[in-house]
């Protein structure tokens, strides 16, 4: 068996062509295009290129960048400051705070400054409680495109029993409350896990969020199952996931490439919730 590969550059592209007419709709139907303001503190080069491609694929889809720039060295009065003003200002459709920031700062604290209906990253508590309670809200990027690659797969997800790999905020927990909203039956899995892979092979669809490179290997796969690398390492072999994906590909029904399988809809998910964000913000929501 060869696992089909799951194209998230092809979705995320997809999704974002649907952006871009949503947001001519709204023009068209009097309303603002939707803005949005990411926030980078510091001159990490990882970050000022996840940044700079934000910046580029939101304006491509026609909404406004509002791209905030804050030194390494600002204390937390002056980015608390800024996410306040960002907050105020009606232009401002949607705020992302680019993670890690400096260490001397409390990202914490800044997030929980976000406005729930400004969240576009979805990490604030507000939303958070919206997801756990099954409420409308701004959903983390990252899982709501690992959804959205499901659905465009027709991968069944009720009754199908769901692992996923990693208990973080950003992916892992709300990874699996989606699923579980789906009518999923679902495990989370975490460093305390007893014999992962025996825990992995009952799964049909195995998500791996756990940022381990490598962790999952043939022998934790069960046959036909589709399987969501969300991990991304950089070696001297390029790009990899936290799932071996040459001796999983024996196995799998489906599969996530990395790259090119989950990253594109991070950032597709993102300007989604930003049109979102605009259209209820201006009264407009479907």
């Amino acid at each position: 068996m060869t696992a089909r590969v799951i194209d998230g550059t092809a979705v995320a592209r997809r999704v974002r062509e649907d952006v871009g007419r949503g947001v001519a709709q709204l023009v068209a139907a009097g309303g603002r295009a939707p803005g949005l303001a990411t926030v980078l503190v510091g001159d990490d080069p990882a970050s000022e290129v996840y940044v700079r491609n934000k910046r580029r694929l939101c304006v491509a889809a026609g909404m406004q960048d509002l791209h905030r720039h804050l030194p390494g060295d600002v204390d937390q009065a002056s980015a608390a400051a800024l996410v306040d003003e960002l907050a105020a200002d009606p232009q401002v459709s949607g705020i992302l705070l680019q993670l890690p920031t400096p260490r001397h700062l409390d990202s914490d604290a800044l997030i929980a400054r976000i406005p729930a209906e400004k969240d576009v990253d979805g990490l604030t508590t507000a939303n958070a409680g919206l997801l756990a309670q099954g409420r409308p809200g701004l959903r983390p990027c990252t899982p709501a495109g690992v959804m959205a690659l499901l659905d465009e797969y027709d991968v069944p997800l009720a009754g199908a029993e769901a692992v996923v790999v990693g208990r973080s905020v950003l992916v892992g927990k709300p990874m699996a409350q989606l699923l579980l909203a789906r009518h999923a039956t679902v495990t989370v899995c975490h460093s305390r896990t007893r014999d992962l892979p025996e825990v992995c092979r009952r799964a049909d669809v195995l998500v791996v969020a756990a940022g381990i490179r490598g962790l999952v290997g043939r022998d934790a796969v069960k046959a036909g199952a589709t399987v969501i690398d969300v991990g991304i390492h950089r070696g001297d072999d390029g790009l990899v996931g936290d799932v071996e994906s040459d001796a999983v590909a024996e196995v799998a029904g489906a599969l996530t490439p990395v790259p090119g399988g989950v990253g594109p809809m991070t950032i597709a998910m993102l300007l989604a919730n930003t049109l979102t964000a605009a259209r209820v913000q201006q009264g407009l929501a479907d």
